[in-house]
């Protein structure tokens, strides 16, 4: 018996068209990735209220400052946060308010 396919060519052909591979893939699951982590998720929930230097992020989430830092790193590379320096302290944010979004869909699919 020959392989029937039951979708017709068209869906076929758009499913293979649109569903992420190679590079496009890789970024979007690393993209997500980020979410993975509770302390990350804490992180950019705080960050999307308001900039904040790694002292106060530590001192507001009861997180060890190491941690913060080592995740901010990430995350600036990842080109989610950015930082600015006033003076001695620099100050993170998130780089895109699209991140939150994405959270908080994630918060509305779930009925939170």
């Amino acid at each position: 018996m020959q392989d029937m396919m039951l979708l017709d060519k068209r869906t076929a052909d758009l499913v293979r068209e649109y569903v992420p591979e190679g590079d496009v893939l890789e970024s979007v699951v690393l993209f997500f990735s980020i979410f993975a982590d509770p302390t990350r998720v804490r992180m950019l929930s705080a960050l999307a209220i308001s900039e904040m230097c790694v002292t106060d992020l530590s001192r507001v989430l009861g997180i060890n400052q190491t941690t913060v830092s080592h995740q901010l790193r990430l995350l600036k590379n990842l080109g989610i946060v950015k930082c600015e320096r006033h003076g001695k302290i620099i100050f993170y944010s998130l780089v895109n308010d699209l991140v939150n979004d994405v959270m908080l869909k994630g918060v509305e699919f779930l009925g939170c």
